[in-house]
């Protein structure tokens, strides 16, 4: 169970926000795009420590990344270029947010173990930016592998959805709330939640791998 279940839920609130692209004229890949740029502006927010507005930023790149879906059902223009470009765009936003993370030089393993080396909280942050692109990264290699290609409305219905407890949408949260709160808690709430990240998206790579491991050998 992750929160990838709730994403029918989800797409209902976001309908009014598709509207108003699709009356704007915009394509789906356009809207994509438009993620990325928001993405940008929050990885250059996080390197410069501005780690609440960088949230912002975030927040409103991960709603644009359901937009963009949405807008491709509604109008019939989805492709498999754009389904490709959706999932470019989502990893290369997952890398540099992470990545403005270490760059901020925010202490995030020595804030709790300030005898260790300032070289450590940039290695958290690579092995965080592995898992988040690893955990991903297994289901193409899947889908490959195996011929898998059924689709919904154009986009391939992914059997591996709903196994891994932490993927792209706890990633968003997690980073979200921990940059909301960074006014009250410093860089206490950054830190933790890339720790968070780190941890959580290679145990659930791992968790991808076993199941795959007991339904292809």
């Amino acid at each position: 169970m992750n929160i990838t279940a709730l994403r029918p839920k989800v797409l209902h609130y976001i309908e009014p926000v598709s509207a108003v692209f699709i009356r704007a004229g915009m394509t789906p890949n356009q809207v994509s795009a438009l993620s990325l740029f928001f993405g940008v502006l929050c990885a250059v927010c996080y390197s410069y420590g501005l780690f609440a507005i960088g949230s912002i930023l975030l927040f409103v790149s991960a709603v644009l990344d359901l937009v963009d879906g949405s807008v491709a059902r509604k109008t019939d223009r989805g492709t498999k270029f754009g389904a490709v470009f959706d999932w470019i765009v989502d990893k290369y936003v997952d890398a540099l947010v992470l990545l403005g993370i270490g760059l901020s030089g925010v202490a995030i393993i020595t804030l709790f173990a300030p005898q260790l080396p300032k070289t450590t909280d940039f290695l958290i942050v690579t092995v965080a930016i592995i898992g988040s692109l690893m955990n991903t990264f297994i289901k193409p290699v899947v889908y490959a592998e195996t011929g898998y290609q059924e689709r919904v409305g154009g986009k391939i219905d992914d059997p591996l959805e709903g196994v891994g407890f932490f993927g792209r949408p706890e990633t968003v949260v997690v980073l979200v709330i921990g940059g909301l709160l960074a006014p009250l808690l410093g860089p206490a709430g950054i830190a933790v939640a890339v720790l968070f990240i780190a941890v959580g998206t290679n145990l659930s790579a791992l968790q991808r791998v076993i199941y795959l491991y007991g339904r292809l050998s």
